[in-house]
């Protein structure tokens, strides 16, 4: 049993409980794209923390995304939501890598695959070393931009 899942679901009924109607809801759609994974393919399986975190990851950008997409067509309520929304799914993530983490990570990974020569075209080298370490903790689109500045 994954402890991940079991703090949603505890936090979900908690939630439900206070009459928090913004985080359940919240809860509620993410259980839901949990469940949905873990029965999608031929068998059914129970994930893994790493396996929710990937979830979790992608739920929280969809929010982010869908929020600057309201909040560029004036729709701030909408855009609140969204970005309340992400909030709440954040909080289960690790903890988000700075800038400053993000690029000391990217001159070891440069310097560790020796892509510094190869210029842009080790790009896919630097990313398969990063793309573990920064799994959960950070946008691979800001991680994938700090290597097009270095390696640029």
């Amino acid at each position: 049993m994954s402890s991940l899942k079991d703090r949603l679901r505890t936090d979900l009924t908690s939630a439900m409980k206070a009459r928090d109607k913004d985080r359940a809801g919240t809860l509620r759609m993410v259980m839901a794209s949990i469940s949905e994974a873990e029965v999608a393919g031929k068998e059914a399986k129970e994930l893994s923390d790493d396996e929710i975190i990937t979830i979790l990851t992608r739920e929280a950008k969809k929010r982010r995304e869908a929020a600057t997409a309201f909040a560029e067509g004036g729709r701030t309520e909408q855009a609140e939501k969204e970005t309340a929304e992400a909030a709440v799914i954040t909080e289960y993530l690790p903890a988000q890598l700075s800038a400053e983490e993000i690029s000391d990570l990217v001159s070891k990974a440069i310097a560790q695959t020796g892509a510094a020569e190869l210029g842009m075209k080790g790009m896919g080298k630097v990313m398969g070393v990063l793309t573990p370490q920064t799994k959960g903790r950070a946008d691979g689109g800001a991680v994938a931009a700090e290597v097009r500045k270095q390696l640029g």
